[in-house]
Parts: structure tokens; sequence; C-alpha cells
């Protein structure tokens, strides 16, 4: 069954001008916001700004979460590791490398106390991939990962940047099935991507999707404004039967005004959900 969540952070006003960060100081507010705009889910951030005080780190932060999470409904099923953007696995020395890969196995063991069953891992912006040399060193990389995802039971879900052929070339060298892709309708539409041609070259191996707008070579606007071809998305994900988590990713309103923009765009998702399931029947 598909979950509608939002990114962490996108609930309340935006801190120290970040466009996307662990919200410091009013993380625990947004479990009953999220619960008011009637969504089922928050996709965990973890990234630097947030590291200090993010209580993931730490048990009673941890048995705190899950107290919020049953007081209002709402379920923690993903984290994105924005850390590994701030300090890309890419273009780092083999002893910084390995430090990462550590980071990120404790990661993995602080998700599975909280039921996480996802991580995505982006390789987007500062570490993208730019190379062939650099997806054979992604390749190195998830190998490594693997033994502590399954321990986890954590599936890693790839954000790439690269077009659909090198994508699904790099996901046939990497065929377990605990290595997912993470569909992001935005980045695509900023790339100029086909969803018709990324879903034809690796829409089986979707395990969950962002959901925002993008103009192309440009930044994120509100759905339907930007080039994201949104109809074909939700009409492809019907014929694959996605059955994963949709996360609004969406762009920001007027500080204060969160609630009600969320609460509308959740609605928004829905009705497009749905509509693309009867289109298919």
């Amino acid at each position: 069954m598909s979950y509608l969540a939002v990114m962490q952070g996108r609930l309340v006003p935006p801190e120290d001008g970040r466009f996307q960060s662990f919200p410091r100081s009013r993380w625990r507010d947004e479990f009953v916001l999220a619960s008011a705009a009637g969504l089922d889910a928050i996709e965990w951030i973890y990234d630097t700004f947030g590291e200090d005080v993010n209580p993931i780190a730490s048990d009673s932060g941890i048995d705190e979460i899950l107290l919020l999470c049953r007081e209002n409904a709402i379920v923690i099923r993903s984290l994105c590791a924005d850390y590994f953007m701030d300090r890309p696995f890419l273009r780092a020395s083999t002893a910084e490398r390995s430090i990462l890969i550590r980071k990120m196995e404790w990661l993995l063991s602080r998700c599975a106390l909280i039921g996480i069953t996802r991580v995505v891992i982006p390789f987007v912006d500062h570490s993208r991939i730019e190379s062939e040399e650099e997806s054979q060193e992604v390749l190195a990389i998830i190998s490594e990962l693997i033994a502590p995802a399954k321990m986890n039971q954590i599936e890693l879900h790839l954000e790439t940047t690269l077009p659909p052929k090198e994508f699904a070339d790099l996901l046939d060298k990497c065929t377990d099935s605990f290595i997912r892709v993470n569909y992001d309708s935005g980045n695509s539409a900023s790339l100029g991507y086909s969803a018709a041609e990324e879903f034809a070259a690796y829409g089986q191996r979707i395990g969950s999707v962002h959901i925002k707008d993008r103009i192309h070579g440009g930044g994120t606007v509100p759905l339907g404004t930007g080039n994201a071809d949104l109809k074909s998305v939700f009409n492809g994900l019907a014929k694959l039967r996605y059955e994963g988590d949709y996360v609004l990713q969406i762009a920001r309103t007027n500080p204060g005004d969160e609630l009600r923009w969320i609460a509308e765009n959740q609605a928004w998702l829905k009705m497009q959900i749905e509509a693309a399931k009867v289109n298919l029947q």
C-alpha cells in the first residue's frame, strides 16, 4: 500500500535560509502538522546541518520519535541521507570514503530502530556521478553497503542525475533486490528527461518517488507550473503497478502558510494517483 508522505522540514518555515534541511528547532511540531495535513508519513532527513541535534542519533531521541509517531498516527518509513550530499562518497580520498561507509553503516543501524525500511542515497548536485569511472566507484561503494543494509532490512534507493540508459546500465551491474531507484519527478524535468524513457529503462526497479516540479535547467516551482510531465509520471507509475510511497518534496510557500500548502498538495497528489488508476482500467 502506498503511503503519502512529506519531506521533513516542509511543514515548518525554513531554518537558516535553507531550502531543505533537518528542522533543528521544530522537528517535533511536524508530527502534529503532518497528521493535520492528512498525511501518512514523514521522510526523515539526516544531514550535517542537523547532525548534532538529530534525535535519531540517541536512544532517548528514538524513543521520542516513536512516541510522537504513535500519538499522531504518523510513520517514518524512509530517510533521505542528505549527509552524503554534504560529504559525498565520490571524489573523496580512500580514507575519507572508508569513514563515510562506516557512517552509513551506523546510520542504517539507527534507522532500523525506528522501523525505517528504505534510505535514499542522493548522487545529485555535489555528489553527482560524472564519469564511467565514478559509476564503477558507486558500484564498489554499494557492494560494501549491501550486507549492512540486509542485516538491518533496509533497502538502498539510489537517486541520480544519470540519463535513463546510463542509470539502467548501472542497475544492471547491481541486481540485488535491496538496491532500488528513487524517482524524482522534478529532477528529471530539470534535466530534460522523458518519464516514458525512464520508466522503460528501469521502471521495475523504482522503489520510492519524490514528487516535485522544476523548470528545465532551473529550480523547484509549484506543482503544475514547471516542466515536469506529471500526468505521464502518474500514468506511467500506474502502468508499472507501483505500490511504493509518494513523498511531497514540493516548492515552499510563504513562511507560516505551510500547513495549508501541504494539505492542498496532499489532496492534489491523492487525486492524481487515483485518476491514474482509473485511466488504467
